[in-house]
C-alpha cells in the first residue's frame, strides 16, 4: 500500500448531516490527512469546492483545494432531513465501494458516514441491524467488536443494541470470550500497546457483591478472566461499574470491557459528547466513524458539528499507520 493512499469516507445518508460534515473536514484536514468522499456530488452542499478524480491515488494531489469525489451515481437528489428509500442501494453501495478500496491496497482505511437503517431497510431490504455487520459480512468475519473512543477513554460493550431484560441471557461466556481476545489484539495491532491493560466491569451493582445482588460475576464472568489470566492476558475485573471511570480509575486501563450498551457509552459520552469514535474491532482493515447519527433535525442548517468526524478520521490514519 502507497503511503499516500487517502483514508476512504463513505458518504452515507444523503439526507442527513454527513455531506456538510465531510466539507467541514475537509476544510479542517485539507492540508495534512488527505481523505476522498465517496458519493454524488449532487448531495454536497450548494457551493462546496470539490473535485471528481479518476482514482484515488489522485486525492493527495487535490485536496489542498478541494475535497476529493470519486462519484457514485445515485438515482435521486438529496433534501435534507427527509431520507429517500431510492437512493438506500446507492448508500449500500458506496460502503461496500469503501470496503474493496480498502482491501485493494488504494485507500489505508475507511471512515463511514451515518447511515439511516430504516431508510435502508424500506428502500432496499437491508437485512443488517447497522453498518458493523454489513461490514462484517462484506470482510468474512463471524464476530467483531465495537469500541468508542476518546482521548480520556476507550470502552467496548460485550453486547449491544439489545434491550436490558435481554442482556443476562446475552452474555455469554464465548461472547466475552470473544470480545477480550479481539479487543486485546487489536490494542496490541492498532493501538501499539504491546501488553493492554483491560478493565472488566461487572454485570450487577457492585458487581454482584459476593452473590448477594446477582451471580453472573461469580457464574459467568470471573472463570472468563481466569481462563484468559492463565493465557498472560492482564486484566481487572469483575469491577462495579460505578468506580471505573474517575480520572483515578482510568488511568490504570488502556480499555474497560462492560457488559451491556449505557455501562459502555454513558461514560465516553459524559466525558467527550462531540469527539468519540466509533471503531470496529476485528476486521482485516481499519474502519471509524463519528459517534452520532444522521441528525436529520439540523441537516442543512449549516450548524452540524464535524468534531466527531475529524476525530474519526485522524483516528483512522493513526490506526492505519500502527497496523502498518
Amino acid at each position: 500500500m502507497s503511503p499516500r493512499a487517502p483514508l476512504a469516507l463513505s458518504c452515507g445518508e444523503p439526507a442527513g448531516i454527513g455531506p456538510e460534515i465531510a466539507v467541514a473536514a475537509w476544510q479542517s484536514l485539507r492540508n495534512d490527512l488527505p481523505f476522498v468522499w465517496l458519493g454524488d456530488p449532487r448531495h454536497l452542499p450548494k457551493g462546496a469546492p470539490f473535485q471528481v478524480i479518476d482514482s484515488a491515488a489522485q486525492a493527495a494531489d487535490v485536496a489542498g483545494a478541494a475535497l476529493p469525489v470519486l462519484a457514485h451515481n445515485f438515482v435521486g437528489a438529496a433534501t435534507p432531513g427527509t431520507p429517500d428509500p431510492a437512493n438506500a442501494q446507492g448508500v449500500i453501495d458506496v460502503i461496500a465501494r469503501g470496503v474493496d478500496l480498502v482491501t485493494s491496497g488504494q485507500c489505508r482505511a475507511l471512515t463511514t458516514a451515518p447511515i439511516h437503517k430504516k431508510a435502508l431497510a424500506d428502500g432496499a431490504e437491508f437485512a443488517y441491524p447497522g453498518h458493523t455487520e454489513y461490514l462484517a459480512a462484506l470482510a468474512g468475519v463471524d464476530r467483531v467488536v465495537m469500541m468508542l473512543a476518546c482521548d480520556a477513554l476507550r470502552v467496548v460493550p460485550t453486547t449491544i443494541h439489545i434491550p436490558v431484560a435481554e442482556v443476562p441471557r446475552a452474555l455469554t461466556a464465548a461472547l466475552l470470550t470473544d470480545t477480550l481476545l479481539i479487543t486485546h489484539a487489536a490494542l496490541r495491532r492498532d493501538f501499539g500497546i504491546a501488553r493492554p491493560r483491560i478493565a472488566v466491569a461487572g454485570l450487577n451493582p457492585h458487581a454482584g457483591e459476593g452473590g448477594k445482588m446477582g451471580r453472573e460475576e461469580i457464574a459467568l464472568i470471573t472463570p472468563v478472566l481466569d481462563a484468559l489470566r492463565a493465557q498472560g492476558m492482564d486484566l481487572t475485573g469483575p469491577m462495579s461499574a460505578d468506580t471505573m471511570f474517575h480520572a483515578g480509575a482510568r488511568a490504570t486501563y488502556d480499555v474497560a470491557v462492560c457488559m451491556y450498551h449505557d455501562q459502555a457509552l454513558i461514560p465516553i459520552k459524559t466525558l467527550d459528547f462531540s469527539g468519540g469514535v466509533n471503531v470496529t474491532l476485528g476486521l482485516p482493515f481499519v474502519r471509524t466513524s463519528p459517534d452520532h447519527g444522521t441528525a436529520f433535525d439540523i441537516a442543512g442548517k449549516g450548524v452540524a458539528d464535524a468534531t466527531s468526524l475529524i476525530a474519526a478520521l485522524r483516528m483512522a490514519d493513526q490506526m492505519a499507520k500502527t497496523r502498518a
